[in-house]
Parts: structure tokens; C-alpha cells; sequence
């Protein structure tokens, strides 16, 4: 009689590796452009609050529109890229056009008590957390 061992985890390895090899595949270039979603943010924590952070090099903060609700961030605006006329263009890396990204975020935000500040290409949105969202100390009797 021959035994043989059976992995009870192997099922879930291989649901793994089929699950990274799909996610991997060429569907998710579709979602964005090759240098990755515009425009790019980082998020993070300070305290309770959240700072997010914006590279728009180029954007005229005039065409900015930021608008909050709950826990989702919706940043919009254009980037013109104008050449001379007469100009025949060869290579054309630099973004341009219209974009519109929502990031959700784990918390409740305070939509009155956010600030924007846009310099040297750089948005910096300043998210307080709602009130009702701050965790309660709660006190035995």
C-alpha cells in the first residue's frame, strides 16, 4: 500500500499564484496611462488628520476643483500643454488634458474644516477627521 501526503494548503497556494498571475496581467494597464494614474497622491496620517499630497506640475490652480464627501476625496482640473505654432512635434511624453480622481479614504473626513494649499506644483490638502469618527474613550461604572 502506497500513502501519500497530501498539503492541505496547496489549494490555497494555488488560488494564490492564480490570483497574482491574473491581477499581474495586462487588464490594469488599461486603467491608467503607462507612467501610472494622474495625477499621483500619497496620503498620510498626522495624529487624527490626514494630509494628502499632489504632484501637478504645470496645472493652473484655477482649474482645480477639490470636493469632499464622508470618506471620498474627488480632485479634478486640466493640464494645457501649448506649443509654438509651426512646430512639428516629435516626442510627446508630457501629460496633458483633463483628469478626475476620487480616493477613497479609511476615515470620515470634515468636509468645512479642509484646506488646500498649491505651490511649485504641489497640492497639499489638509482633511481634518470628523468628530464622529474619532474613537471614544468610554468609561467602566
Amino acid at each position: 500500500m502506497v500513502t501519500a501526503f497530501v498539503d492541505p494548503f496547496e489549494a490555497l497556494f494555488s488560488l494564490q499564484r492564480a490570483l497574482e498571475a491574473r491581477l499581474a496581467s495586462d487588464w490594469l494597464q488599461h486603467q491608467t496611462t503607462s507612467q501610472g494614474p494622474f495625477p499621483p497622491i500619497n496620503v498620510f496620517q498626522q495624529g487624527d488628520d490626514l494630509l494628502a499630497i499632489l504632484e501637478l506640475p504645470g496645472v493652473d490652480k484655477s482649474s482645480l476643483q477639490i470636493e469632499a464627501k464622508e470618506s471620498t476625496i474627488r480632485i479634478a482640473g486640466k493640464k494645457a500643454v501649448s506649443y509654438p505654432d509651426g512646430v512639428s512635434v516629435h516626442r510627446r511624453e508630457r501629460v496633458a488634458g483633463e483628469f478626475d480622481r476620487t480616493l477613497s479614504l479609511p476615515v470620515q473626513l470634515e468636509p468645512d474644516g479642509i484646506t488646500a494649499e498649491y505651490r511649485d506644483g504641489i497640492l497639499a490638502l489638509f482633511l481634518p477627521r470628523s468628530e464622529r469618527d474619532k474613537p471614544r474613550t468610554i468609561t467602566v461604572s
